[in-house]
């Protein structure tokens, strides 16, 4: 089976003294159908949010383009074409957005990354086939780090972690292929935690996250072969929650998991099918900007859902001797 893996993008963090407990994850809405008419999808794998518009953007391998959308889905528009000039795609393959909006595209077939302003107007770009440094093989962009925008790109057949400067100089590396700590087999998803600025990876092919320092120190790992709650069975995209919690959407499982930042279970929810809140073939994962509304690439099924956490209907007690204490 061809695998294809997204990459995902971070929220940003909001403090907030006093925070009610969230409710499930429930379906919200969804957008998309086969095909390549203005918001229809063809092999789409990943998914990011702008977070200062809100705006949904989605690069879709199979039409050689990226599309953007309102928050809930209303089309706003695209750009690309197949080709290997300035501005052209040979199968997008990841995506991630910077603090101030510029977009950052994996160009796969033609092992590189290009970079953009948030409606499409051709900024720069970096790369070429190889294994030496700032060489790709497969490049997945899927995080650009909140502080230092630097762009992390999982450099998937390579079996490394590559990191750059915005406009794409090379600054270090991590991995190689393996299963041992810091090795990995055909990682895609890979996210910047806004709360701690560590880097978690979907370690796709030994169905693991692992999680390491920004440059690249091996801190953790977590997930072994398996559909029981916290085993993983192609891990593809990764996300994390603005307080830290990390969510992992699986290809071959058709859900969503969910963990603390060192691999606790939380939960999870999804089913195969096509039905609201059902997956085929999930790949690509975000939040938006607040952490209350979260995107999945429903790959197969040629679409994006989206899911709210609810707030309570009834306020807890200790939230209002909490509001009593302070008035």
């Amino acid at each position: 089976m061809k695998k294809y893996v997204c990459a995902t993008t971070t929220a940003l963090t909001v403090a907030l003294l006093i925070a009610p407990a969230f409710g499930a994850w429930v379906y919200e809405g969804q957008w998309g159908s086969g095909g390549s008419g203005n918001g229809q999808f063809f092999h789409a794998y990943y998914v990011a949010v702008a977070p200062g518009t809100g705006n949904v953007y989605v690069a879709e391998y199979g039409n050689d383009r990226v599309q953007y959308f309102t928050a809930t889905g209303s089309y706003l528009g695209q750009w690309g074409s197949h080709g290997p000039g300035d501005g052209q795609f040979k199968g997008p393959d990841g995506i991630a957005i910077a603090l101030g909006g510029d977009v950052y595209v994996g160009d796969r077939g033609n092992e590189r990354v290009q970079y953009f302003t948030a409606t499409g107007s051709y900024l720069g770009k970096w790369g070429s086939p190889g294994s030496g440094n700032g060489q790709f093989y497969v490049p997945i962009p899927g995080a650009v780090a909140p502080a230092s925008g630097n762009v992390y790109v999982a450099d998937s057949s390579n079996n490394r972690i590559q990191y750059f400067t915005a406009t794409g100089s090379y600054l270090g590396k991590w991995g190689s292929g393996g299963s041992g700590n810091g090795h990995f087999y055909s990682p895609s998803g890979i996210v910047v935690s806004p709360a701690s600025g560590n880097v978690y990876v979907a370690d796709t092919n030994n169905n693991r996250i692992q999680y390491f320092t920004a440059s690249g120190s091996y801190l953790g790992k977590w997930g072994s072969y398996g559909s029981g709650n916290g085993q993983l069975d192609m891990p593809c995209g990764v996300a994390v929650a603005p307080g830290g919690d990390v969510y992992v959407a699986e290809w071959v499982n058709d859900r969503i998991q969910y963990f603390t930042a060192n691999g606790s279970y939380l939960g999870k929810w999804g089913s195969p099918g096509s039905g609201n809140g059902q997956f085929h073939e999930p790949s690509g994962v975000c939040f938006n900007v607040t952490g209350s509304r979260f995107y999945v690439d429903d790959s197969s099924n040629n679409r994006i859902q989206y899911f709210n956490r609810n707030m309570p209907a009834v306020e807890p007690a200790s939230l209002g001797r909490a509001k009593a204490f302070f008035k």
